[in-house]
């Protein structure tokens, strides 16, 4: 079934389109695959970046904040970097370039969730305590993508490399892979030990 990808903002795209036209931007940038790509340079697939706030065992679900968008940058047939925009008290404006796992692991994530039962939306999830990426496939394909509510029927895929005891590109149902993020993050305290 074919995900359903929200369109970014365009003052979001003009930025990368900006950062991309810039020698300085690129020679400057800290990805050695941008710097050294040949031919023109093209902004694709752009995903919402979404951060999940700290979460603690309270029973109701964790909210996300809509911190950028993540564009892959294009070189010619192959994905060479990512650029990150990010929302300023004057709108969107262009954040970085990266470049890393994280990339061609989107691309395969992505790829695996065309073949998926359903319709979703595409966005990316951050846990920043954790070092984590992920897939978060939204169950309402149409949705505003600053939707900050994890669904019930939502999905997310572990992107490579995700931290230990969490197996990476395996699709988990919102509900259970939280739940082990927030144990994860909120361990028990030790026989003995004061709460």
């Amino acid at each position: 079934m074919p995900l359903l990808v929200p369109p970014a903002p365009a003052p979001a795209l003009r930025s990368v389109l900006a950062a991309l036209g810039s020698p300085t931007a690129v020679r400057e940038a800290r990805t050695p695959a941008l710097r050294s790509a040949q031919g023109p340079l093209s902004p694709e697939l752009a995903l919402p970046l979404h951060v999940l706030d700290r979460m603690v065992p309270t029973g109701r679900p964790p909210r996300t904040r809509l911190t950028g968008w993540r564009f892959l940058i294009r070189s010619g047939d192959r994905t060479v970097a990512a650029a990150d925009t990010m929302l300023t008290p004057d709108g969107w404006a262009f954040s970085h370039f990266c470049e890393g796992p994280y990339i061609a692991s989107s691309e395969r994530a992505l790829r695996q969730a065309e073949t998926m039962n359903g319709r979703y939306q595409p966005r990316l999830l951050s846990v920043p305590e954790l070092y984590m990426l992920n897939l978060w496939l939204h169950g309402e394909p149409e949705a505003d993508a600053s939707d900050d509510m994890p669904l019930p029927t939502d999905v997310l895929v572990p992107l490579a490399p995700a931290p230990p005891g969490i197996a990476s590109h395996h699709p988990h149902p919102v509900a259970d892979l939280l739940t082990v993020l927030t144990n994860r993050l909120n361990p028990a305290p030790l026989l003995g030990q004061p709460a």
